[in-house]
């Protein structure tokens, strides 16, 4: 049985307070029956298909990584365009990346490094925007690729209540747009997460089918009052992490020193509480992880911010393949740009849509191989580009579902989720 704590404030015409009301009802009152709570799975199912049980683990660089000095070192081109970090050697022939990735090299065979991925913006909002949701346009309300994901596949794991998408850090245009509130990225930091041991203690939550007839009726004595509108969807996940098995997954500390020393602080902390969110169900976790706007002193800088991510996602690759995890789930590594071929007079690169920075790995795709090519100065795609909507069409292609898929938009239209973008052919 659930049992409430009764407080005296702002009591509604029924007698339940509106604090009563938070701590109970922010559980996800609305529609809280099982056939409710799944029904976005519906979805799941179109044209016969089940969605493929599969992870991303999307690593956004925030400010813009420079596309020479992380995978495109160039050393070819002149002195002012080539990487002022030389280059580190891969088990792939001829191909090296920056050389402040020594570790991420040695595991570019189980990688795709993506050479030609591109849009033209170079606007930090807007080139967010752009990769994060496919779409140019930050008025638009386009919803981010977790959120298309969160939409089709569920809000939540069926059986260990983990939340379908989860984002670590702030990051722009990572949102549901238009899709509604209910698809926002599950905060870890947030407050549904801070509230789930304050909401009921753990030996007094009965049975599940008991706790859900309990909310059911207070669903019913409560609706008419109008005070169900507007439950945020990521509060259903809280409830359901509660009353899972996935709660653990958050807690890195469970996790041997050795492979917590492996990983690193920091970037690499956050990458292991993702594989451990993956390996309980997370179908889509962002992590931001700033500090690539580098105007000037690159050197210095890339010195600064390389380290934690050359560790953290090499050992994040060797981990997943270890754990044979690595085909079921996709790494991502990418930002909202590039950077200027050109060094600038103050040691560093400017803003550059024209050529992004792109790696992936995993995810059953085929990996160990270079994807497009850039031009003779890194400028420019010298073959046919990438583009934010072709990512983002390889990415559903590879949860099965279908890039044209068809959502009702909140003005009631159907609408592509995905206009234009295809897979990327060498990937799938």
């Amino acid at each position: 049985m659930l049992t409430f704590v009764s407080s005296k404030q702002n009591p509604s015409c029924d007698g339940a307070s509106r604090r009563d009301f938070l701590r109970v009802g922010s559980l996800g009152l609305a529609g809280l029956s099982l056939p409710n709570l799944w029904r976005a799975r519906a979805l799941a199912n179109q044209g016969g298909q089940s969605i493929e049980n599969k992870s991303v683990i999307w690593i956004w660089l925030s400010g813009g990584p420079t596309h020479i000095e992380t995978f495109d070192p160039k050393m070819t081109a002149p002195s002012e365009y080539r990487s002022i970090l030389g280059e580190a050697k891969t088990p792939l022939p001829g191909v090296t990346l920056g050389g402040c990735f020594p570790r991420m090299a040695s595991v570019a065979d189980k990688m795709a490094i993506v050479r030609s991925f591109a849009h033209g913006n170079s606007s930090h909002g807007s080139a967010t925007t752009w990769v994060m949701t496919g779409y140019n346009d930050r008025l638009a309300m386009k919803p981010s690729l977790g959120s298309i994901v969160a939409k089709t596949r569920g809000l939540t794991h069926p059986d260990t209540g983990m939340p379908t998408y989860v984002g670590m850090g702030n990051l722009r245009s990572g949102g549901p747009g238009w899709l509604g509130a209910a698809y926002k990225p599950f905060d870890p930091q947030g407050q549904a997460r801070k509230n789930m041991n304050e909401i009921v203690a753990a030996d007094r939550l009965g049975g599940r089918r008991g706790l859900l007839h309990e909310l059911d009726s207070i669903n019913r004595r409560l609706d008419a009052s109008g005070m169900m509108e507007g439950i945020d969807g990521f509060e259903q996940q809280a409830f359901e992490l509660i009353t899972g098995s996935a709660r653990d997954a958050f807690d890195v500390q469970k996790e041997d020193r050795r492979l917590r020393d492996r990983y690193g602080k920091g970037l690499g902390e956050n990458l292991l509480k993702a594989r451990r969110l993956c390996e309980a169900g997370c179908g889509f976790v962002t992590i931001s992880y700033g500090g690539w706007d580098m105007h000037g002193g690159i050197e210095k800088g890339m010195k600064k911010s390389a380290g934690q991510l050359d560790q953290g996602v090499s050992a994040l690759v060797s981990d997943l393949d270890e754990r044979g995890m690595l085909d079921d789930t996709l790494v991502v590594v990418t930002g909202e740009f590039g950077r200027t071929p050109r060094i600038n007079k103050k040691g560093g690169r400017d803003h550059w849509g024209r050529l992004c920075t792109l790696a992936l790995a995993g995810g059953g795709l085929h990996m160990g191989q270079v994807i497009g090519e850039s031009s003779p100065r890194a400028e420019v795609p010298a073959s046919t580009a990438v583009l934010p909507q072709d990512l983002m069409a390889t990415i559903l292609r590879m949860f099965a579902i279908d890039h044209r898929v068809q959502v009702t938009d909140n003005r009631g239209r159907p609408t592509y989720l995905i206009e234009d973008g295809r897979p990327i052919p060498e990937l799938v």
